[in-house]
């Protein structure tokens, strides 16, 4: 059965006014009808046969028919890959404002680790199936470096692809990306926003304008705001404000021809979060020092053990911390339809991030924790040893041409899709001295207005400066061998070149021939060819369902997360080895149901990584001879139940395992890899009730993860298990304006959301919270 949809409320009123019309004409009086009857035809005029016409007045609200990438050719259900869409509609339901809050709707993807020892993580650090993602997100198919948060004021739907996606990106993480689809113009004319408060001083704008140009045919107009003024719920001190700017323009829409242009300009003043000590925490035991040379021991402290927590809300940094970001996204799109079958686009873009912030750090290690008084805690104090400062640019050009085309060859139907890419990025990160230095922080009485002393940062000479150029050529070709069968298959072949020149202050380990603090400069290069590829074959046993094996490859070239090359031996950014390769294989299902209004997915999957970089026991050196593994099953149910009822639902079991090599889990035991619950889940649904009412709930859930090997001596080598609800309920004032009631944690559950390499930190989870919000719609 044919259905007419529409994206647009414009056509769905239309639609609604036509039906009304309709009925209208079937209850005229008997006596009026006959007179508005026509004459009765003629024998020999022609009797057209009856045509019907059934209209979807409404979409579902979350389910998404295909992701935006013209690289997927066919519908969602017939793509043989997991792919999750997470649309607007749902993470405004939620009042979700980050990158990081929408992805809690997709299992197992999380910002779970929180930095090195040395480092605290700022942004979006995402792990997805074991492995960090950080470096594989992109905004309408170009990837966007920098370790910032990312907003989602200016997107539309956010697509998360797992399993290696290296035939549709080039280079990336082993198990999968994100791509966040921006908004666009539309010929219609729409105005909505929202104004939200809640909990921690939250308070936040957003605006979404569009307009369509009379004076010029297909032309519109279409305007993004946002300002946020904002606290973190159950954080004292730590502050996320930002506001941003999008406007974009588009001509030739509804034609043959379309051009649109988008600018997209953010500013964040925060102030960072560097976690709270893990003392306390399931697992946590005194640190002990052993004597080494002049060093006095610190003996084990039983009382350290059996301490109580610290308040999670404590914040041990300075008032004076800060972290600002500035990202400016430029870009430019054309397309053409040289038919109904064949389409050409061509996207160019300039981006820009800059970071720069001053964050304090501390680790709570044997000698930095002093217990004065062991019977009186409130003595203790942990050294705020840590004055960490980053100073980042990442930049991107690239121009990237694509060409679809359905045709007809050797009776066979093909959906082709192939392109060309040119990329250049480019990060360059500055060192300083003068941060200053802040006295220990009381351990559980920390106050973050102390003084920092000599603080007068300036550029030492420390720099990194590491490029990479690319091009890259793909071509997709999906067969449709007859109703039921599809067989789809992908190639693409990437040129690199990575050079990189540093700086460096020699130590008396790194080159004991130097006086410490020596200037050492290092320039390294890396180039080579990358050749991905991916096969899959798809079963339809009905119209609205698929079934599908498939198999794909990816790889990670040195220093392909991050441009920075390395001449240590033991590093896998080191030009003398090979990329790390995954490959993945995945059989799976997928269905339309309830007359297509509500998509159920399920798949297993096992993901191999090999090319890990391992110490030999032997001869000590280190041969590329790892390999990891992560296997599982996930499933997902995404649309709409009834007319009234949505639901966005997944459950994720991953079994991940080091199969050769050291183990990276700090327990030192199991062989699992670290960051990554073995089970999640995540669910929220939907109900609307009479009289403009709508009420709302959902749930998470995530096991317990191994955090990653360390030194330190004490510190928790797991987290543990959680579950977090959360409940809405919204009220239409009338057809324009609705008032919303979202409140976090209804349990008001502590929990450990990330937790650092040496866990000595962690992130506490966010207590309960509420947030209001007024949201308008003309």
């Amino acid at each position: 059965m044919a259905y007419i949809a529409s994206k647009k409320h414009g056509d769905v009123q239309r639609l609604k006014t036509t039906a009304l019309a309709s009925a209208l004409m079937l209850a005229l009086p008997a006596g009026a009808a006959m007179a508005a009857e026509p004459a009765p035809a003629k024998k020999d005029d022609a009797v057209l046969p009856a045509v019907k016409v059934e209209a979807q007045t409404e979409l579902p609200a979350y389910k998404a028919d295909k992701a935006s990438s013209p690289k997927l050719t066919q519908p969602l259900v017939n793509t043989t890959q997991s792919i999750s869409v997470i649309k607007e509609e749902l993470f405004k339901e939620q009042a979700a404002t980050t990158l990081t809050e929408a992805l809690r709707n997709s299992p197992g993807v999380s910002t779970f680790f929180l930095g090195e020892n040395g480092n605290t993580n700022t942004g979006d650090a995402i792990y997805m199936r074991g492995f960090d993602t950080s470096s594989s997100i992109y905004v309408d198919g170009v990837r966007d470096l920098g370790s910032i948060s990312r907003d989602v004021f200016n997107i539309e739907q956010i697509e998360i692809a797992k399993g290696p996606a290296g035939t549709d990106n080039g280079r990336g993480a082993p198990t999968g990306y994100i791509n966040l689809s921006s908004k666009s113009p539309k010929l219609e004319n729409a105005l909505s926003g929202s104004v939200n408060v809640g909990s921690a001083d939250f308070k936040r704008a957003s605006l979404d304008w569009n307009m369509a140009i009379k004076d010029i045919e297909g032309a519109a107009f279409r305007l993004n705001l946002m300002a946020q003024d904002a606290g973190v719920v159950g954080r004292k001190e730590v502050e996320n404000n930002r506001w941003g700017i999008a406007p974009s323009l588009a001509f030739g829409l509804g034609s043959n021809t379309r051009t649109v242009f988008s600018y997209l300009h953010v500013k964040q003043d925060n102030v960072p979060d560097g976690g709270v000590p893990t003392i306390g925490l399931p697992g946590y035991s005194s640190p002990v020092q052993n004597a080494s040379g002049t060093t006095p021991a610190i003996p084990a402290r039983p009382y350290v053990t059996t301490a109580a927590k610290v308040d999670p809300k404590n914040f041990y940094g300075s008032t004076a911390d800060f972290d600002n970001v500035t990202a400016d996204m430029f870009t430019a799109r054309f397309e053409h339809d040289f038919s109904s079958n064949v389409t050409l686009r061509n996207t160019s873009r300039y981006g820009k991030t800059s970071q720069f912030y001053v964050l304090t750090g501390f680790m709570g290690s044997a000698p930095n924790l002093l217990t004065p008084n062991p019977a009186n805690p409130d003595t203790w104090t942990v050294a705020r040893s840590n004055r960490q400062l980053k100073d980042q640019r990442n930049e991107i050009l690239t121009n990237q041409t694509n060409v679809t085309a359905n045709i007809v060859a050797g009776g066979l139907e093909h959906s082709l899709s192939g392109g060309l890419e040119f990329i250049r990025e480019n990060q360059t990160t500055y060192g300083y001295d003068g941060l200053g230095t802040m006295p220990a922080a009381n351990l559980y009485h920390p106050n973050p207005n102390d003084a920092v002393t000599g603080y007068s940062p300036v550029r030492n000479g420390v720099r990194a400066d590491g490029t990479t150029n690319t091009i890259g050529a793909y071509l997709f070709d999906t067969i449709k061998l007859s109703e039921q069968w599809q067989i789809n298959g992908g190639l693409r072949f990437d040129h690199y070149n990575t050079s990189y020149e540093s700086i460096s202050k020699s130590t008396a380990t790194s080159n004991p021939t130097l006086p410490v603090g020596t200037l050492v400069p290092l320039a390294l290069e890396a180039k080579d060819n990358l050749v991905n590829w991916k096969a899959g074959v798809l079963f339809k046993p009905a119209d609205n369902g698929s079934v599908y094996l498939s198999y794909a490859t990816s790889q990670q070239p040195p220093g392909g997360a991050n441009f920075a090359l390395s001449a240590a031996t033991n590093s896998g950014a080191n030009p003398k080895y090979e990329p790390q390769k995954a490959k993945t294989a995945e059989f799976g299902t997928k269905w339309d149901l309830l007359n297509k209004q509500l998509a159920f997915t399920a798949a297993v999957y096992r993901t191999t990584v090999t090319n890990e970089i391992e110490q030999d026991p032997t001869d000590k050196l280190y041969y590329q001879s790892g390999e990891k593994r992560v296997q599982g099953v996930e499933v997902g149910l995404t649309g709409d139940i009834t007319k009234n009822w949505s639901v966005n639902a997944g459950f994720s079991i991953a079994d991940t395992e080091v199969v050769a090599g050291a183990t990276v889990a700090a327990d030192g035991v199991s062989r699992a890899l670290n960051y990554t619950p073995k089970k999640t889940f995540t669910a929220w649904t939907t109900y609307k009730l009479p009289y403009g009412i709508t009420i709302g709930g959902g749930a998470r859930y995530a096991d317990g993860l191994q955090r990653g090997v360390d030194g330190a001596v004490g510190t928790p080598s797991h987290t543990e298990s959680y579950w977090v609800f959360d409940a809405m309920a919204a009220y239409a004032i009338n057809r324009n304006v609705t008032v919303q009631l979202n409140v976090y944690n209804l349990g008001d559950k502590e929990y450990v959301a990330a937790i650092n390499k040496s866990g000595y930190r962690y992130t506490p989870g966010a207590p309960r919270s509420a947030q209001l919000s007024a949201n308008f719609a003309f």
